[in-house]
């Protein structure tokens, strides 16, 4: 697969894409176009993520720092575990393509179940 092939990019709706999936890690692309966290609203995921930016431009809010970070092509984060996070902006006018790897989900293939 290309990242960059079909990104079928809409300001109506984020696609995202599963590319990998193993025990405890979830790989998928994201592509955004002018899409944002509704207001109010904050990510709190049980598990870690990190994010790059393949393309494009966002800025993403973390609850406990006063100010968004502005990322661009080849920028990462690295989001722990229930580090709430919320996505400000993503570019309107060309598509944000993110790459985002997911890890350690609970339910992943493979792995056992809690307990």
């Amino acid at each position: 697969m290309n990242l960059f092939a079909e990104l079928d990019a809409s300001p109506e709706a984020e696609r995202f894409v599963e590319l990998a999936r193993r025990r405890g890690v979830r790989i998928e692309r994201i592509v955004s176009l002018g899409q944002a966290s509704p207001p109010g609203f904050w990510y709190d995921q049980p598990h870690g993520e990190w994010v790059v930016v393949l393309e494009g431009a966002a800025r993403v809010r973390f609850a406990d720092e006063p100010e968004a970070r502005a990322l661009a092509r080849g920028d990462a984060l690295d989001i722990a575990p229930h580090r709430r996070h919320r996505v400000e902006w993503t570019d309107p006018a060309r598509p944000t393509v993110w790459l985002a790897v997911h890890y350690g989900e609970e339910g992943s293939p493979g792995e056992a179940p809690p307990g």
